[in-house]
């Protein structure tokens, strides 16, 4: 059991994701963030090896703390900025487990050719877990029985790669393009339609491929997993050379007299990953790390290597690792684990052994003996100050023999110090050296065969990379000298500990994030099992601490794996001006000489097969190929909304809103204060207000000590704004809130502290406050590169809406412009920024229009309202200027926003009301299908974007279109525009429109953890949706018809004919659009 791996992720690191079909229902910008090979909306940013960011729950989710999504109507929708941060957590959590099951039964499993490995009853999560082998093939399965809802299922190969050219991650996309039983172009995407799933996605490693799917609903699970199975086993791309180059690569050609180019899926997704400093700079580094095996190219692919890959490659590749012999199959809930057993074996029992799992298997890297620095250079913008953009990153791979449980939990925990919170000493060294914007580096990566160490900074000056470097060794050898506090090391255990008990995991399912952490073992050969158990290997490490002491545990780890390590890499990465350039004009050439050896004869061929695959990729499936894909009848689908209880009460003048549902002992809560009282000058601080909070210090602790006390005595706090518009009215609602977790028997603590946090926090560190705004300036520039369709869609909101105005000016192009500004305020005006901040508290925190949110049991709730009031008491009746408006809206204008990149983001956007729409629940089936049909076959399939999705926000009644990864502008364009003639002509019958609907309510009745179903129902409340209302929309999306459908088409005829475009692109791409269209985008230089 290594602790890295014990705490659940929500998207595994060194991954690619697979977006399968997610295109139609959008969150709004700040969660439209996609992930690595094709990444399911809400995973964020792209993962792989050695980038920290919000993209895992577990140890590094601690350090973002992770708002639940509310579902105001249940249907997706955009959430306002939310600050995400991170602190520390209780002991004494219990744990919230299923109630156990048995195991498949003995002799049925032997009779269909499994044998027993081992059988173990795991008690954290109060499951029995069987392993078996199918005898056959070699096959492994881990059956997890209990009483959980939330099934699982996945299947894992070991695919390492030989080198860049992407395979595994092609084979990934197009695998899922059709198969044996279901031949039709997307049959997932079809099956999304109508599915309840909770969880549909696939990740690429560097050393292998999951296919996990999850759902509640019985029926639906186990059509995901047929569907699956057959995909991966039988699928069509391996004798359909036009998936390999839909999704793969492939020339394009539309006229012999035109260039030619390269068009692909995965291809033109990583030209964006490579676009990105900090992805390229984790990929140079793992590369570097590990030159003798697998790990030592990109599984993802390099854009320079991906047109190498053949399709007898492809097919070779599948032949090899695709078979049971090299696979792992794991099942999760409370479905009948003899079905489990049955299921499979339709598939194992048509398959022989194979030597795939030794050809499968990863070497290991022996380690170098003596450090190596690697420099590269990334490309950067013109005009801009490059001097202190460069990036420093050091990585040790930390042994090259398995390491024993002991010191796995050890290490985890060593992490957790040095890097854990933001007085975590590691951290908080590079962050107070003033040597660099931000940190890079993802600390202890234990995702990988051999575990590894990184870390490091970016916005570094040329002249002071080599200080980051000797900083780190400094600071981490005055760690083995002096150690840890006894009180960092109480918060870190409490934090670890609350996050393993309370097992939360957000809207990932809980069964997957135990099949991720089991692989890490199981892939490698060691016991998966070992990963689920963390309660006596805890108990052990705090009685090691106990008797050895904090220095005797640690210091030797630090000097062992890092300080006396040999396998060091030092990366430094190096902004160059010209790069972009240079790269884009070697892949032209490299074009121009291919067509230079091509004869008319060939070229005619290439303009013929160019317009084959596009007419393919537009053609829709036929109906009787469409009806071999299982689906759910309206009959599966409850009628009423999910209902969560809600009591409305008063204290001390607040409202306050009580939820009875069981949580274990823990007590949720939200405090929301009126914000709408902040004067519209202070709007851009609000987000450096709520860091301030949790990250300076009082009168009588320093930030430190307050951070550790929070990870003593709570599961957590976190502040941030919400924004939103309301139906029906002009004005934004908006609150700061302030929110909390604990258990029972420490509600006081949380009360105190939240009001410490509020109240006693001092406004007085300006070096501190300094390095805050570096950072998040340094952290929006890498938004607007790796997630320009937020930048875009913020953008696009701020010229419709003064709710899209409020969150553009705490999240979006302004409020960057507004930190590169406040850098400079900072320095020469502190005390007018620091009275500022006093401003902001002063205006927000009073009691009138204060809303109290708490969710736990009865019990829990009663005895929580003492302190409830005594916090309220510390806060004044009113506070403000009650007069103060915001009523403005950004200037409405298309724009083209210039960022250096290889790939586009388009958006466009308009408010439906504006041209007399009404709201009907029916926009949601309609805005889903729309992504599913149109934008997936247009924009992605054919235009070859990684993502072309959807959204109708309804309550402020705008209407967007996005795109991610976007070799397109112009194009793109068109497309949104052909929705309206998609819709008008759209032919349904009455399967599809019923799929469509089934579909629709799978994602409103989404899968929600006690926190969660809280928070959405305050955020409802606060919205003005009564249960009536939901009701409402339910029946309308259940009584949609065809009509509905062309109705709405006549609706977007407003978008097509008077929508705002924002474009975050290169600036090649927008001058050859203003080009085609002279004035069509204003130009806006960002980076």
């Amino acid at each position: 059991m290594h602790a890295q791996g014990i705490l659940a992720r929500s998207v595994p690191r060194a991954a690619h994701m697979s977006l399968l079909a997610v295109t139609a229902s959008v969150p709004r910008p700040l969660r439209l963030l996609t992930c690595g090979a094709c990444g399911k909306i809400e995973a964020a940013f792209t993962v792989q090896k050695g980038v920290r960011g919000p993209q895992k729950l577990g140890w590094q989710g601690l350090r973002s703390f992770s708002l639940p999504l509310a579902r105001p109507f249940e249907a997706s929708r955009r959430d306002s900025l939310g600050l995400k941060r991170g602190l520390s957590s209780a002991p004494q959590a219990v744990l919230t487990a299923p109630t156990p099951k048995v195991g498949a039964n003995p002799e049925m499993a032997k009779q269909q050719g499994y044998e027993v490995i081992s059988e173990q009853f795991i008690d954290e999560y109060n499951s029995t877990a069987i392993l078996y082998r199918h005898k056959k093939t070699g096959a492994e399965i881990m059956s997890v029985s209990n009483s959980d809802e939330k099934k699982v299922f996945g299947i894992v190969f070991r695919t390492p790669a030989q080198d860049s050219t992407g395979i595994p991650h092609i084979l990934e996309h197009s695998v899922l393009c059709g198969s044996r039983k279901y031949p039709l172009k997307n049959p997932v995407g079809e099956l999304l339609k109508s599915s309840l799933n909770t969880f549909l996605n696939a990740f690429t490693y560097p050393d292998r491929t999951c296919y996990p799917v999850a759902s509640t609903n019985l029926k639906d699970f186990y059509n995901l997993v047929d569907v699956h199975l057959d995909a991966v086993f039988f699928p069509r791309c391996v004798n359909d050379v036009q998936i390999f180059q839909q999704e793969g690569w492939h020339y394009e050609l539309n006229e012999s007299s035109e260039d030619m180019t390269y068009k692909g899926v995965v291809f033109n997704e990583m030209k964006g990953v490579y676009s990105q400093p900090e992805n390229i700079m984790g990929r140079f580094s793992q590369q570097a790390s590990f030159p003798d095996n697998t790990y030592g190219v990109d599984s993802g692919g390099d854009p320079t290597v991906i047109p190498d890959l053949t399709f007898e490659q492809f097919q070779e590749f599948h032949q090899k690792f695709y078979h049971p012999s090299n696979a792992r199959l794991w099942f999760y809930g409370d479905d009948d684990p003899n079905e489990r057993l049955r299921v499979i074996s339709a598939y194992l029992d048509s398959f022989e052994a194979s030597q795939s799992a030794k050809e499968s298997e990863v070497g290991i890297q022996k380690l170098f003996t003596e450090p190596k620095r690697v420099v590269e250079k990334y490309a950067a913008g013109e005009g801009g100050d490059t001097g202190k953009k460069h990036m420093v990153y050091i990585s040790w791979v930390l042994c090259d023999e398995p390491l024993d449980e002991e010191t796995e939990l050890a290490l985890g925990f060593l992490d957790h110090l040095m890097l854990g919170t933001p007085a975590a000493p590691l951290r908080k060294a590079l962050m107070e050296s003033g040597l660099g914007e931000a940190l890079v580096g993802g600390g202890l990566d234990d995702d990988l065969r051999q575990p590894s160490f990184s870390i490091g900074m970016k916005g570094v000056a040329a002249d002071k990379t080599v200080e980051v470097e000797e900083l780190v060794i400094k600071t981490l050898n005055g760690l083995v000298d002096e150690g840890f506090t006894a009180e960092a090391v109480e918060a870190s255990i409490n934090t670890i500990e609350f996050s393993l008990r309370e097992n939360n995991t957000g809207s990932f399912p809980r069964g997957l994030s135990l099949m991720l952490r089991s692989m890490g073992k199981w892939l490698y050969g060691g016991d998966p099992f070992e990963a689920l158990r963390f309660a006596k290997p805890l108990e052990a490490f705090k009685e090691r601490i106990a008797n050895e002491g904090v220095k005797g545990v640690f210091s030797p780890l630090i000097k062992k794996f890092i300080l006396d390590n040999t396998h060091r890499v030092t990366v430094e990465l190096q902004p160059d001006t010209e790069k972009g350039v240079k790269d884009e004009a070697a892949e032209a050439e490299r074009l121009a000489k291919v067509k230079a050896s091509m004869t008319k004869e060939d070229l005619a061929e290439l303009v013929r097969a160019t317009e084959e695959l596009r007419v393919r990729q537009e053609t829709p499936d036929p109906p009787e190929a469409l009806r071999v894909v299982p689906s759910l009848s309206l009959k599966d689908i409850p009628k009423d909304p999910i209902n969560v209880p809600i009591a409305v009460g008063e204290i001390n003048g607040a409202t306050v809103l009580r939820h009875d549902i069981f949580t274990n002992d823990v007590l949720y809560t939200e405090v929301a204060f009126d914000m709408s009282t902040l004067r519209a000058d202070l709007l851009p601080l609000v987000p450096l207000f709520c860091q301030s909070l949790l990250e300076m210090g009082t009168k009588d602790m320093d930030f430190v000590e307050l951070s550790q006390l929070i990870g003593r005595k709570t599961g957590g706090i976190s502040v941030f704004p919400y924004v939103s518009s309301v139906h029906g009215k002009k004005e934004a609602l908006s609150y700061f809130m302030i929110r909390g977790k604990a258990m029972a028997n420490q509600t006081a603590d949380l009360f105190n502290l939240m009001k410490v946090v509020l109240k006693d926090v001092q406004f007085n560190d300006q070096q501190r406050f300094q390095q805050f705004v570096s950072q998040r300036k340094s952290g929006m520039e890498s938004r607007v590169v790796g997630g320009g369709h937020g930048v875009a869609a913020t953008r696009m909101d701020g010229m419709l809406n003064v709710a899209g105005w409020v969150n553009e000016q705490m999240g979006g192009l302004s409020y960057l412009n507004y930190l590169r500004s406040l850098e400079k305020r900072v320095e020469e005006d502190w005390p007018a920024v620091s009275q500022a901040l006093e401003d902001i508290r002063s205006a927000v925190l009073g009691r009138k229009g204060v809303i109290v949110n708490l969710t736990a049991d009865e019990k829990i709730l009663t005895s929580a309202e003492p302190h409830v009031s005594n916090f309220l008491d510390a806060f004044p009746e009113t506070s403000g200027d009650r007069t103060c408006t915001w009523n403005p809206v950004l200037h409405r204008v298309n724009e083209g926003l210039v960022i250096p990149t290889k790939v586009n983001y388009v958006g466009k956007a308009a408010c439906l009301y504006d041209a007399g729409y009404e709201m009907d629940g029916s926009s949601y089936v309609i805005q889903k299908y729309i992504g599913n049909t149109w934008l997936w076959d247009r924009v992605r399939v054919s235009g070859g974007a990684y993502g072309g999705f959807c959204d109708f926000d309804m309550f402020s009644g705008v209407f967007s279109y996005l795109s991610y990864r976007d070799p397109n502008l112009l194009k793109t364009l068109d497309n949104y525009d052909g929705t309206v003639e998609f819709l008008k002509n759209l032919e349904l019958d009455d399967e599809a429109l019923t799929k469509a609907i089934i579909g629709t309510i799978g994602e409103m009745d989404s899968y929600q953890l006690p926190d969660a179903k809280g928070y959405s129902s305050m955020i409802r409340y606060m919205m003005g949706v009564t249960w009536e209302q939901r009701q409402q929309r339910r029946e309308q999306i259940l009584s949609t018809s065809v009509e509905d459908f062309r109705n709405f088409g006549s609706s977007l005829e407003y978008v097509r004919d008077s929508g705002v475009v924002v474009a975050v692109a290169s600036a090649d791409d927008i001058a050859a659009a203003n080009e085609a269209k002279p004035g069509f985008l204003d130009v806006v230089k960002v980076l």
